[in-house]
């Protein structure tokens, strides 16, 4: 038995080997990953460094230390950022994406009194006129390239359909209930943001609006209060050629899947965004260490389902439970490709739809 394992595992090896060197596997899963670390400054012995030296796809940004929200995370102020940001950049030749949720309202880790503007939440924005809405993503987007932010977790397209959600609808997070009104302020969000080398992000895919609960706190199940208007912002900005990234949602729909959640849901991911709404660009996971997933998968599970979903960036934000580190990441997938759970071929596609997305930048 011992032995015809080995032989398989020998002949797994071979397989790609001739292709690709462990190393080069190594760094192409690394380049799928965005991680959140620790510190206002580094050097060559910070793990950050050594990570990004590696070949880590990117990394993201807080103001605060969620354990401790008297301490700063990354942010204290534009200077400091700018500095910590260029010494990220310089770490390698390679673009890093430096990102950041930015949305406005309640969700802005550039404060005003760390010198940045101050945004108001999408619900005030769809309230005032256009050329309104233009200045303000203009100032927010040209705050985020000042300091060398060029990956923007936002705008959010979701639907404000029911008006007790608490994650996105009574925050303000969401242009409105009508899919016409929040495309057009997204579209000016995304817009702003492009002028200034940012990348933007449209989040939750396959919608947020209509749950009940959040999903950093626990299981959410859409399937008796989301309907298919919600994927309507999705075929505007694919349609008109708009999206850089999209970002899913940890969101749990019968209908769609009657096993997994969005996230981790090849049903979602693949059939319902790839090939029924043509979406041919990069797939990022919202935090994959929300308690929607942390709760009921362990990271074997969890980095396996959300590959073989059809996502190419996994996002690690390293807020909300015990750090993750990009080493054990590697070590995961890797294992798992070896094991023949993840295709080879899920690494590459996805390094090559993430390589032309940095050509954008």
């Amino acid at each position: 038995m011992i032995k015809a394992l080995l032989i398989v595992f020998l002949a797994t090896v071979c397989s790609f080997a001739q292709t690709y060197s462990k190393n080069e596997v190594e760094k192409m899963i690394a380049k799928m990953v965005i991680l959140g670390f620790n510190g206002t400054s580094i050097d060559k012995n910070s793990q950050i460094y050594k990570d990004v030296e590696f070949g880590l796809g990117g990394v993201i940004l807080f103001d605060k230390d969620p354990n401790d929200k008297t301490k700063v995370k990354n942010i204290e102020s534009k200077a400091q950022l700018k500095k910590l940001n260029q010494q990220l950049q310089n770490i390698s030749n390679r673009k890093l994406l430096i990102s950041v949720d930015q949305e406005g309202g309640v969700v802005q880790r550039l404060k005003s009194d760390m010198g940045f503007v101050n945004t108001l939440k999408a619900s005030e924005i769809a309230l005032k006129d256009e050329d309104f809405a233009k200045q303000t993503y203009q100032n927010l987007a040209k705050d985020l390239s000042s300091v060398g932010i060029n990956l923007d977790f936002a705008p959010v397209v979701d639907l404000a359909i029911n008006k007790d959600n608490k994650v996105v609808v009574t925050r303000g997070r969401s242009f409105g209930e009508d899919s016409k009104v929040v495309t057009k302020y997204a579209s000016i969000f995304v817009d702003e943001l492009q002028k200034e080398g940012v990348l933007s992000t449209l989040k939750h895919f396959p919608g947020h609006g209509s749950s009940l609960a959040d999903s950093h706190l626990g299981f959410v199940d859409i399937s008796n209060t989301w309907s298919k208007k919600e994927l309507e912002p999705y075929k505007y900005f694919i349609k008109n050629n708009k999206v850089d990234i999209i970002m899913t949602a940890h969101v749990f729909n019968e209908n769609l899947d009657k096993k997994y959640p969005a996230t981790l849901s090849y049903n979602v991911n693949t059939k319902l965004l790839r090939e029924d709404l043509g979406y041919k660009g990069v797939l990022i996971t919202d935090d994959l260490q929300m308690s929607a997933i942390s709760k009921h998968y362990d990271l074997k599970e969890t980095l396996t389902l959300a590959i073989n979903s059809g996502v190419n960036f996994l996002l690690f934000a390293n807020q909300l439970a015990k750090p993750v580190s990009l080493d054990e990441i590697i070590k995961t997938v890797y294992a798992q490709i070896l094991n023949k759970q993840i295709p080879l071929q899920k690494i590459v596609d996805s390094n090559k739809k993430i390589d032309e997305l940095l050509n954008k930048l």
